[in-house]
């Protein structure tokens, strides 16, 4: 796959993911208004548990699968493959119901880690409650998973993409219009309506099978031709000895999707003693619900780009890296860090800009919530290239360094979360994130700087200049922000929070890619399709 072909699957997954991820932020509005900001943390408390059990189910299929169909499809046996698909559907149906029993089974006792204080706002038997009703949404996923991964070993990242889409609105549907039923119509309590909001994960899963099930019987007379001319019948090829390969690709990405689940948890089994310990018991739910949903929901969305390219990336560096193709495979590397900083770099930068503008358009007025979010929007820059670089890593059959640079990581966390948060409150917790995800970075980056003889100097050169471009875009906005001050006021109500946002963001990016194609930054880092563009326009 070419560098264009590269960008051309990234791009379909981004976009998709873009879509997803922005109905998984607008729901918010809606439903924080519906169920309020205090409720919130019950919600996100409910799914972390899940989502680490979920990546268990998954055991990194998606991307597993994916590696090992472009493997061998790269080699011209397409049957194994197949086999693998076939008999890979029952074994998610198996693994998605072990999970679901089991998170079901643990509710009560996860719940009762999360609880330290009476003073806090919910108790064990809600919390538990949620988390049964979430756990059913295990039995489906799984399952949908594995397919997605096969499309995607065959480069066909379109079913992937609508799917998730699909799943994304049916979902948020659901969840809206369940929530506003119990509270609003019904005046119910805020347990149930969150309890049917999460079962909403079932619904919208169900609904994605039927979209995977639409592309599998368009695409499957091509998978059979293909078939047919596989160059091998692959009846060398054991199952056993597919599953112990699976394995060696699967656990590593299971580890890497269980990441920002497993920072999470550390928050959700220490956040509250130590925020009890200091006397702020009384916040520390609201607190908890800041850090580990609401303004991640919001950093999460630059985020997309690194998932979308991730998931683009791995076929690519393993066809690469099967070949033997180091100059090709040291020039993806080198553009996908230069895509991910001149993505990244920006729009974190931009988020804290407008931190207080955007907590309040999205959720509410809050110098607490805007805060916490100006101080967490650094760390998106680190979950992307986490992603990335643990992706690089595993399209290289690293995977053994990704697992020990992510417990590293996770080790780092757990060690410093108690005494930063008694030193800094919630502030602490997110120092703490930083500091893991900053070591499991650093150890990635050195063994592709060792294995691949890789000098990223190109890449530090770019940086700079991204930096100081970045630099002059925020002087833009706050610019902007004070001439908007000048003429409407101060941004004291919430439709004068959105309007800032809407003028000074599109002004901002604007700015930043006005200076950026001036220079030729945007061409070098984009390609040739970029150049194309500003070639007709004249710049």
């Amino acid at each position: 796959m070419s560098s264009n072909s590269l960008m051309k699957g990234a791009a379909i997954l981004t976009i998709g993911l873009f879509l997803s991820k922005a109905l998984g932020l607008i729901y918010i509005f809606p439903f924080y208004a519906i169920i309020g900001e205090s409720n919130v943390a019950l919600y996100s408390y409910a799914y972390i548990p899940y989502s680490i059990m979920l990546t268990f189910a998954i055991s990194g299929a998606p991307n597993a699968v994916a590696k090992f169909v472009s493997k061998y499809n790269t080699l011209g046996d397409y049957d194994t493959g197949r086999r693998l698909m076939r008999s890979g559907l029952f074994v998610m149906l198996g693994t998605g119901l072990i999970s679901f029993i089991a998170l079901f089974t643990l509710a009560t006792p996860i719940a009762e880690m999360v609880i330290k204080s009476e003073e806090q706002v919910f108790t064990v038997a809600q919390i538990a409650n949620v988390i049964r009703w979430l756990s059913l949404a295990l039995l489906v996923v799984p399952f949908m998973s594995l397919w997605r991964g096969f499309f995607q070993g065959y480069g066909i990242m379109t079913p992937t993409a609508i799917s998730q889409l699909v799943e994304q609105i049916v979902r948020v549907a659901f969840l809206l219009i369940a929530s506003f039923l119990v509270m609003i119509v019904f005046s119910g309590k805020v347990e149930t309506a969150i309890s049917m909001a999460v079962f909403a994960a079932f619904v919208g899963a169900i609904a994605s099978m039927f979209v995977l099930l639409y592309y599998w019987r368009k695409y499957v007379p091509e998978f059979d031709r293909l078939r047919a001319t596989s160059i091998s019948s692959g009846e060398h090829i054991s199952m056993v000895t597919i599953y112990k390969e699976i394995l060696t690709y699967s656990i590593p990405f299971a580890f890497v999707g269980m990441a920002d689940p497993l920072f999470q948890l550390v928050d959700m089994l220490t956040f509250n003693d130590a925020m009890t310990s200091i006397g702020l018991a009384k916040v520390t739910d609201e607190y908890f619900g800041m850090i580990n949903f609401l303004t991640n929901k919001i950093v999460m969305i630059p985020v997309m780009l690194a998932s979308g390219l991730s998931m683009a990336l791995i076929p690519v560096i393993t066809r690469y890296y099967t070949q033997g193709a180091q100059i090709s495979l040291r020039y993806t590397v080198d553009k996908t860090f230069q895509i991910i900083l001149f993505v990244m770099l920006p729009a974190t930068v931009g988020i804290m800009t407008l931190s207080y503008e955007i907590y309040y358009a999205f959720y509410s007025q809050s110098e607490a919530g805007a805060t916490v979010l100006m101080h967490y929007a650094p760390i998106a820059i680190l979950f992307a290239l986490f992603a990335v670089t643990a992706a690089l890593m595993q399209g290289i059959n690293y995977q053994k360094w990704v697992v020990f640079s992510l417990l590293t990581g996770i080790f780092m966390k757990l060690a410093l979360n108690i005494p930063l948060i008694k030193l800094f409150a919630a502030d602490g917790s997110i120092i703490a994130t930083g500091i893991g995800y900053t070591t499991a970075i650093a150890i990635n980056v050195a063994v592709i700087v060792i294995v691949l003889n890789y000098r990223p100097t190109v890449v530090l050169k770019r940086f700079v200049l991204i930096a100081l471009v970045t630099a002059t875009m925020a002087v833009v906005v706050l610019g902007v922000k004070w001439v908007l001050a000048l003429i409407v006021g101060e941004p004291d109500t919430k439709w004068l929070a959105i309007l800032y946002v809407v003028v000074c963001a599109p002004l901002g990016a604007l700015a930043y890619a006005a200076i950026t194609l001036k220079i030729g930054l945007a061409q070098n880092v984009l390609g040739e399709r970029i150049t194309r563009i500003t070639n007709k326009l004249g710049l």
